[in-house]
């Protein structure tokens, strides 16, 4: 599709692999605390995205509206100081009183007693929230996050390209080695052509010279590698101790099927490329010049501005051996334990929970929210915009893999990426450099 307009106002949520930079200073304002304005007790909530910041504002002023005895102050931290700023204001009493973690670090503030349990604080009455949010803020029996976005894969596609190539993007399926049951491989090749229009599957095709990729098969966790590893029933971390376990032999499967895509068959982007631009291949799809770019609904306001000069559409992602599993990944708001507004934290969390309260944030495109009756707002935002987002709605609801968790998996994920990254260049000996890789996380996160 072509979307008949595009206002710029959206923003995208969080994730492992992609984040939202905010560029606004942090302001001078800590939770810890108590303050008060007349009669009215002030909380701090704290983001690092200034984009989304404005819509949360606006959710904030009805929220006053309805409680004339809170006030709430919008608290933006760039994202470059952002994780390093929560232990320092905790240990000093600064900490905001409400504040956003993704899955990768809220682990070690649960563990540490510095957030207030969610299941306590406010238990089962509530709007209904997005279960997979809920299950990946679920520690030891309990929730430590309200859920506020959440973001799925889907496949967006080039409509002139595969229509010419004759594609269906809805039946596209790899298997381990491109053997039995595979048609993703076949589909790339044809999608893929030089510079003198030769197909990636011709005698005569230049490898040196290529027009327009087939898919972005770079080392990109939330959208490829993940999915990847699932769907042919790899783990990406042990389920019950949290180490990391993706150099097992489906593992090695499912990295040298994207690896040989980029390396061998010469139908993805070259991972020197992508390996530091992780941006390049949502470009080449604006571009015209990659025909598939599996991904989440963080790069749809970039494709909706960037893109006008092509017809495109959303569909399913890929599917693997065992189906199609996509990765859900969601922000949560946490609550400071040490806040000493303890009774007004919990009302602006009850808030942060409501459709209600959430329907700026869905109404002006930002992300799909965690509370499921909001959710139609984003759905009609994009419709007005020509854009079907269905498609991450139903993957949200199918399989999905779990994101990376636990205290200390931002070290691990730090130490594996780089030599993980390299693989992507061609390896003689993949399933050595994926266990070097693995170690190395594992090695982090003791």
């Amino acid at each position: 599709m072509k979307p008949k307009r595009f206002a710029l106002t959206a923003a995208t949520a969080a994730s492992i692999a992609m984040v939202l930079a905010a560029c606004s200073p942090a302001s001078d304002n800590g939770g810890g605390d108590e303050s008060s304005s007349g009669d009215k007790t002030t909380v701090t909530f704290r983001l690092w995205d200034d984009v989304a910041a404005p819509a949360y504002e606006d959710s904030f002023a009805e929220f006053e509206k309805q409680n004339d005895n809170i006030e709430v102050n919008v608290d933006v931290v760039p994202w470059s100081e952002y994780w390093s700023r929560i232990p320092l204001d905790i240990n000093s009493g600064d900490m905001a009183d409400v504040f956003l973690v993704n899955s990768s670090n809220v682990a070690q503030y649960a563990d540490n007693g510095s957030l207030i349990n969610v299941s306590e604080a406010i238990g089962d009455d509530h709007d209904e929230w997005e279960q997979s949010v809920v299950d990946l803020y679920t520690r030891d029996g309990s929730l430590w996050g309200v859920p506020q976005l959440w973001d799925s894969i889907a496949l967006f596609y080039n409509q002139d390209l595969v229509d010419a190539a004759g594609i269906d993007v809805e039946d596209l399926t790899w298997a381990p080695g491109a053997g039995d049951g595979d048609t993703l491989l076949p589909a790339l090749q044809q999608l893929t052509t030089d510079s003198n229009g030769n197909t990636a599957d011709s005698a005569d095709f230049d490898a040196s010279s290529v027009d327009t990729y087939g898919l972005n098969a770079q080392a990109d966790m939330q959208a490829m590698y993940l999915p990847w590893l699932a769907e042919n029933g790899a783990q990406f971390q042990n389920e019950d101790t949290d180490e990391f376990a993706f150099a097992s032999e489906e593992g090695v499967e499912s990295f040298g099927y994207l690896i040989d895509l980029i390396n061998e068959y010469n139908v993805a982007p070259s991972a020197a490329d992508t390996n530091t631009n992780g941006d390049l291949s949502r470009d080449l799809f604006n571009q015209g010049k990659l025909a598939l770019f599996q991904s989440g609904p963080y790069s749809l306001p970039q494709i909706a501005e960037g893109a006008t000069d092509i017809n495109w559409g959303i569909a399913p992602m890929i599917e693997g051996p065992e189906g199609r599993v996509g990765t859900v990944h969601g922000v949560v708001a946490v609550g400071n334990a040490n806040t000493e507004n303890e009774d007004a934290t919990i009302e602006v969390m009850k808030w942060l929970g409501s459709a209600e309260g959430q329907a700026p944030l869905a109404d002006q495109g930002i992300s799909f929210p965690g509370a499921v009756d909001a959710q139609q707002g984003y759905v009609d935002y994009w419709d007005e915009q020509g854009v079907d987002v269905t498609p991450f709605i139903e993957a949200a609801k199918g399989d999905t893999a779990r994101p990376p968790v636990g205290p200390a998996v931002d070290a691990g994920t730090n130490a594996y990426t780089p030599p993980l990254a390299d693989l992507f260049l061609g390896s003689d000996d993949l399933a050595k450099g994926l266990q070097d890789a693995q170690d190395a996380g594992n090695a982090a996160m003791e």
